[in-house]
């Protein structure tokens, strides 16, 4: 019988299946933070996480009978895949799962900010009627410029092009993709976005990747929405551009520092912000949850 330990929650049916197979013993043990981990882990031959619990060189160093890791979602940055590497411990997440759930929330973000929904919805809630000072731009007929087009990226695009949308995109690689989305370079992309959304996983390559040389070459009144990875905008760099006008709104869903600790940016009124909720739709974390339970059933024999 092969042990899994259950670092963050998953999915309800998810967690019922993995419970009833008779080859896994499944422990749930959320909240701890590295040092309760590194107690935790030795014995355990799979561990699975959402993005809450870090999975660092520590906590795998002391996991002497580890071998898969799962993430619940897309990104890997809350593991240290060179350590897990380097011990043969396989990696593995279910990228597809959550695509829809992050695009929706995506869009939803993209128009909020266009139509200053925060706004409105505050000031409704202090019994204001401010109705000429909330107008808003229209999606329809803008350029949006995707920075990533793998899979939630062609999803944002075909919600992009319902919407009568133009849609650029820039990736490091060329993407094959029958959608109407021009691919052109990262220069290209600022310049001629109207609303500039981010898809792309935090690397050292793409940290602080949109920082105050890129705000400098887009267009006035750029709108920005972030539901990717905290650390690819300088959060600073966008605060100076929100002041200065450079920026018209920002939809943030990811900080640098989660939970934020400075609040000046979340506190800008022409900023939507969410608590890295992208993925947290229930269907999505369903699937995320039952391709958790197929991970482990082909990988951990």
């Amino acid at each position: 019988m092969k042990k899994v330990l259950l670092a963050d929650s998953l999915d309800k049916e998810a967690l019922d299946k993995l419970k009833a197979l008779p080859q896994f013993d499944v422990t749930l043990k959320t909240g701890q933070d590295e040092a309760e981990l590194v107690k935790t882990v030795p014995g355990f031959q799979a561990v699975v996480v959402r993005s809450a619990t870090k999975i660092t060189r520590k906590v795998i160093e002391a996991a002497r009978d580890l071998e898969l890791i799962v993430r619940a979602g897309i990104g890997l940055d809350n593991i240290d895949c060179e350590a897990a590497k380097e011990k043969g411990i396989q990696v593995a997440n279910t990228p597809a799962a959550t695509s829809i759930s992050v695009a929706e929330h995506t869009f939803g973000l993209m128009l909020a900010a266009a139509r200053q929904h925060g706004r409105a919805n505050l000031s409704m809630k202090e019994r204001k009627w401010e109705k000429k000072a909330l107008s808003g731009t229209e999606l329809y007929g803008k350029t949006l410029g995707l920075i990533g087009l793998g899979r939630i990226g062609k999803e944002v695009a075909r919600r992009a092009l319902a919407f009568g949308m133009n849609v650029i995109a820039y990736d490091v690689v060329k993407i094959e993709t029958d959608l109407d989305v021009k691919q052109v370079s990262l220069a290209e992309l600022l310049e001629q976005a109207d609303i500039i959304s981010l898809h792309l996983p935090l690397t050292k390559e793409s940290r602080h990747m949109i920082g105050k040389p890129e705000f400098e070459k887009m267009k006035d009144g750029v709108i920005l929405v972030n539901a990717a990875r905290g650390g690819i905008v300088d959060e600073a760099a966008l605060l100076e551009a929100l002041n200065s006008g450079k920026v018209r709104a920002a939809a943030i869903d990811v900080f640098e520092k989660e939970p934020p600790v400075d609040y000046s940016l979340i506190d800008h009124p022409n900023v939507i912000a969410t608590p890295h909720i992208g993925a947290a739709a229930e269907e999505g974390q369903k699937r995320a949850g039952l391709e958790v339970v197929k991970i482990l059933q082909e990988r951990l024999k």
